[in-house]
């Protein structure tokens, strides 16, 4: 549960760059180079690392409660509907 909210807040916040990027567009000049600097330098490098950890995290404890959502088997394709 906390992973599947920790991937919908990164993807939220990465969506949030183009806001961004659009406010840079608009606004223009030297404040729209450092809008767009900022977000290239630290925004996106802290939503990737967040995401790599928070992936992490999630397959750890899913593959930890036994859990195989990720490896076939007949189990996995009984339930998606083939037999």
């Amino acid at each position: 549960m906390i992973f599947g909210y920790g991937i919908m807040l990164v993807l939220f916040s990465g969506g949030l760059t183009f806001f961004g990027y659009m406010t840079a567009l608009i606004v223009g000049g030297e404040m729209a180079a450092n809008i767009c600097r900022w977000l290239y330098q630290s925004f996106i490098p802290a939503i990737i690392y967040a995401s790599t950890v928070l992936i992490l995290f999630g397959l750890l404890t899913m593959y930890l409660a036994g859990e195989t959502a990720l490896t076939p088997g007949k189990k996995n394709m009984q339930h998606e509907g083939e037999r």
